[in-house]
């Protein structure tokens, strides 16, 4: 296995995890009460787009090539430190 694909499945595995966690978070969304859901929802529309731009960076990753990826690396890293911090602010105030 090549440093790109390990690190690829790295942040498959990472992505993955965090969209339980968002999907947690929803169900909890789901079961509070009507003042608390718009909170709650508020937070898990901001985490969905923020997933949904890590996805696409980890596509556009997944079609670069071995010699290209450290190119995009940076950028992915950014992506997931902003989704990280949102998943883990979300889930410790929402607890």
């Amino acid at each position: 296995m090549s440093v790109k694909e390990a690190f690829q499945k790295k942040l498959q595995a990472q992505l993955d995890e965090w969209e339980a966690e968002i999907n947690k978070l929803k169900a909890r969304a789901d079961k509070a009460g009507a003042e608390a859901q718009l909170e709650y929802y508020k937070h898990v529309e901001s985490l969905q787009a923020k997933h949904k731009s890590a996805k696409r960076k980890l596509d556009e990753f997944k079609e670069t090539g071995d010699d290209a990826w450290e190119d995009l690396k940076a950028g992915m890293e950014n992506a997931w430190s902003d989704l990280s911090k949102g998943v883990k602010s979300s889930m410790s105030r929402f607890k």
